[in-house]
């Protein structure tokens, strides 16, 4: 626009309108706000009317009439950055003139809007104007938050240490004025939890009063819903049961991505970009930014990402997402660190490899059993056509003699609940629903004792699994069903902590999912609630019936996923192409046609989307009927160029859209330009392609019935040969609505089902993961358990000492020298080595062995000493707690500890004054009282 006044009058003001600010009402908007920036002297002839006098474009103001912000507008052809210093100036210059506090400053071309909180954090873009509401609850947390760094952090919502330590991390990266945070954590190790006792630490230090928590799947809605209920539930939460509208007076909103895409897309209902002073990302991995980066991009406000993702494997994007260096998150902790913590935070497990003949060699003559063969004869079945390789099975093959096999093996090797009979909590991760449904079709045949309760398929598509009493909610809380079946939906942010058996039917090619799926069986159990089906769980087991870590180990990062170019934007790109090949062959009525067709498809994308909005001077040219005119010689190009390079990738944000007859709509688009470009090949395979797309739709179904001549007709050749244009677009407007009916009702292509004899051919526990137990340490405990417990039922010592009284030392070396005879090698020292503890004397090792007393090992009292410090001590920094790490660390590795240690390396690294250059000397003397103490343990 050619000057600032139209920019303000026709795009500025419209855009206050949009944040409530009506620009005409003097109580809410004061524009030309007058500025005195240099008293006039009395003995000083003013030069103009105006002399001293600045004034602001717009100031916006508090309900109490005072000044809440100034707006400085440019015309929308300069850089909004123009008027950067102005809007700064004037915010002092009004604090100066009128008293109170400083305004925030905003500055904009009216495309491109900058907020500046001034002495508190660098100018952002944001995507619209904020509320008079946003500002003064940004005007009220100005005021009201506290320093973060003596903060102390609930520790009843997060103790542990590496949680503090997360915690911590985030709060000092906050006061470094950072916006962008990623936490990675080890699944299980309470993500959600530590995030939750962080949005509780910041509310209460006035840092934030509004948290979006986003999930990718309504069953973690829910149960991210009840972890904010359990542990702050004081803080109004959205939503409640049954609502579906976005409510404003809430502090906690937990919502699916989707949900909140079209939240901020809903016109009727606008919410503001600076609706929310923290987002909380769950499972922050690429695809979702592929998708809904929309909704980060528009809310104006602190960014947390979550992700259980091993550091070594995020990928690139998502650290420079949340402006981190690649590899270096705000703060992680691994399963090995988990695992390997005394005592575990997570669960250690064991994995057993099971394969079958078929799945070795395949299913062919070779294979197949003689009496297998008589019998398939029989059926009329021509043994050399059949021909599968081991990878097709329940692609191409299903075999139910295998998944028999599987499920048998399974019974066999599972851990079971505490009456040794059925097995504990389980999931059979799954290829597809027709492979979960077979499978859950032979425990029923098998085991008919159950009446259909053991095992059940818990799939997404099943309107039966979600909400309280819900499929997925029986099998969390209740006896039955034991086996889950799951195709994907248990994959990944399901928490059952009593899960002890995890079956993989099925090969996994992605390292991040893998990973996430074994997490479902680390979770330990909860010492204060007992479940009758599982009382114990020391480890779990994983059966592996496609050899997937044997696939990690020699893929460590598994496939490469290459990113998938969104059907809207393959689409249009696709159409562009044709429109620039009937260019170069002169064909002017396809040219018209595939002009029409990009118009209407550039409407259909979503105005209210804020990558739109950005756009909107890229757009506003394809109004122009003088773009579409072009298309002749360079003019052509460069608009060929523009729809290809600009308007093409804007089609990501299409998301509401029937993607099934997209796909088809793409798929007959491919067949006219390969019949165009005049390639014979490649029109012949993609027609074959189009026309099984078209022999899967289901004539059963009436609404599809009703284009049944179109059907059959577009399956014969003689319609391909000589088909036109009309035709092409005819088949799309016809056919691709009903492409949504093939998966309801449709008719499956072709799939073989064999039911023949399988056999295991390979069987065995594969060493793999972070913790294997020596076997002779393991051994070892229980022969001296073993034997002790033996000579409980003769030994009358022992009796004694079982009954609580209290031994002689006569009696104690008369024991030792019993034990000793019994075996030579239960000695106090070899004890001491075993159970870690140094100075436990014999009858302190008996009363453990016999249940009576408790015996902590060295490496546990050292743990939970520096835990229970660290817990009092909820300010430390995060420097502070990584030297109590390291420190920890030393005294278990040397069980030793001098003052002088304290002021070398390693601990050097950290400060090179040691511990005197990060704690005081009050807190020097705390650690050393705590040092002396577990040395003396």
């Amino acid at each position: 626009m050619s000057s600032e006044k139209e920019t303000r009058k026709q795009i500025i003001d419209k855009r206050l309108f949009e944040a409530g600010w009506n620009v005409d009402d003097h109580s809410q908007v004061l524009c030309e706000f007058e500025i005195v920036v240099e008293p006039i002297n009395e003995f000083e002839k003013p030069n103009s009317v105006y002399h001293g006098l600045r004034f602001s474009d717009y100031v916006l103001l508090a309900k109490d009439g005072k000044p809440l912000a100034v707006v400085e507008a440019k015309k929308s052809s300069v850089d909004a950055e123009i008027g950067r210093e102005q809007a700064k100036q004037y915010c002092y210059q009004i604090q100066k003139s009128k008293g109170g506090e400083l305004p925030f400053c905003f500055y904009t071309n009216g495309h491109d809007i900058y907020f500046w909180e001034i002495e508190h954090s660098p100018p952002r873009k944001v995507y619209g104007f904020p509320t008079r509401d946003d500002l003064e609850r940004y005007a009220y947390l100005r005021r009201a938050r506290r320093p973060l760094t003596g903060e102390l952090i609930n520790t009843r919502i997060a103790g542990r240490d590496f949680q503090i330590q997360a915690i911590r991390s985030v709060l000092e990266a906050v006061e470094k004025k950072k916006r962008k945070f990623l936490l990675v954590m080890a699944t299980g190790t309470g993500k959600t939890r530590t995030c939750i006792a962080l949005v509780e630490t910041l509310m209460r230090a006035g840092w934030a009063e509004r948290v979006l928590f986003l999930v990718d799947r309504i069953s973690l809605r829910e149960q991210a819903l009840d972890a904010f209920k359990e542990f702050i539930p004081n803080e109004p939460s959205w939503p409640h049961s049954g609502e579906t509208e976005i409510a404003k007076d809430r502090r906690v909103y937990v919502s699916t991505y989707p949900t909140m895409l079209n939240i901020i897309r809903d016109e009727k209902n606008p919410l503001s970009p600076h609706f929310f002073d923290l987002v909380v990302v769950d499972e922050s991995h690429r695809s979702i930014y592929n998708t809904y980066q929309e909704i980060l991009d528009y809310f104006s406000t602190m960014v947390l990402g979550l992700t259980a993702t091993p550091t070594n494997v995020i990928d690139h994007n998502t650290f420079k997402l949340f402006e981190c260096e690649d590899g270096v998150p705000t703060f992680a902790y691994s399963y090995e660190e988990a695992v390997n913590h005394i005592p575990p935070y997570l669960c250690s497990f064991q994995v057993m490899k099971i394969k079958t003949k078929f799945q070795n060699e395949g299913i062919n003559k070779r294979t197949i059993s003689l009496e297998d063969q008589k019998q398939l004869i029989l059926d009329g079945k021509e043994i050399e056509e059949i021909n599968y390789e081991g990878t097709e099975l329940e692609k191409t093959v299903t075999n139910l003699g295998t998944n028999t096999l599987i499920v048998k093996q399974f019974m066999d090797e599972c851990i079971k609940d505490p009456n040794g009979v059925i097995p504990g909590k389980s999931i059979f991760f799954c290829v597809n629903i027709k492979h979960a449904r077979a499978i859950e079709s032979i425990f029923n045949t098998l085991y008919p004792e159950y009446k259909g309760e053991l095992a059940k398929v818990i799939v997404s598509e099943d309107p039966r699994v979600h909400g309280k009493g819900g499929l997925l909610d029986q099998f969390k809380k209740q006896d039955m069903p034991r086996i889950g079946i799951s195709v994907d939906m248990l994959d990944t942010g399901i928490d059952i902590r009593e899960l002890v058996n995890l079956v993989f039917a099925k090969p996994v090619y992605s390292y991040t999912k893998f990973w996430q799926m074994i997490g479902r069986g680390t979770r330990l159990l909860d010492s204060e609630r007992t479940i009758p089906w599982c009382l114990q769980k020391d480890q779990f087991l994983v059966l592996d019936c496609w050899d997937n870590f044997e696939y990690f180990k020699l893929n460590p990062k598994g496939k490469e996923l290459k990113n998938q170019i969104p059907i809207p934007v393959k689409l249009f790109g696709l159409r562009v192409d044709k429109l620039e090949k009937a260019m170069e062959l002169g064909e002017a009525s396809i040219v018209s046609n595939e002009i029409e067709k990009l118009k209407k498809q550039i409407e259909s994308l979503p105005e209210n989307s804020i990558v739109i909005k950005d756009a909107k001077s890229d757009l506003v040219r394809t109004k122009d009927p003088n773009f579409w005119n072009s298309f002749s010689g360079s003019a052509g190009k460069e608009s060929i160029r523009i729809l290809r390079e600009v308007i093409k990738p804007l089609f990501r944000t299409v998301s509401n859209v029937d993607f099934k007859a997209m796909r088809f709509e793409r798929d007959v688009l491919e067949v006219s330009i390969a019949k165009l470009e005049d390639d014979a090949e490649k029109f012949e395979t993609l027609k074959m392609g189009v026309i099984e797309t078209i022999s899967d739709l289901p004539l059963s179904v009436n609404t599809v019935a009703m284009e049944e001549e179109l059907i059959r007709k577009a399956q014969t050749n003689a319609y391909w040969a000589n088909i036109s244009e009309r035709e092409f677009d005819n088949l799309v407007i016809k056919l691709s609505p009903l492409l949504k009916f093939i998966e309801a009702g449709g008719e499956e292509r072709a799939f073989a089902k064999f039911d023949l004899r399988d056999v295991v051919v390979e069987k065995e526990y594969v060493e793999f993961g972070p913790q294997h137990e020596s076997v002779s340490i393991t051994r070892y405990k229980e022969l001296v358990e073993e034997k002790i417990k033996e000579l409980t039922s003769s030994n009358p010592i022992l009796q004694k000492l079982q009954s609580g009284n209290v031994l002689s030392e006569s009696e104690v070396h008369s024991l030792a020298e019993d034990l000793h005879e019994e075996h030579p090698n239960i000695t106090v020292d070899l004890l001491r080595r075993v159970y870690q503890n140094r100075k436990a004397k014999l009858v302190q090792f008996l009363k453990h062995i016999l249940g009576i007393e408790r015996l902590s090992s060295f490496p546990e009292i050292v743990t939970q000493s520096f835990e229970r410090f660290i817990q009092e001590h909820s300010y430390l920094t995060a420097r502070q707690m990584q030297f109590l790490d390291l420190l920890k660390h030393f005294i278990l590795e040397r069980e030793t500890l001098t003052k002088k240690d304290l002021i070398q390396a390693p601990f050097t690294q950290i400060h090179p004054d040691g511990i005197r250059g990060i704690f005081t000397p009050k807190e020097i003397d705390e650690i050393l009282i705590l040092t002396d103490k577990v040395l003396a343990a």
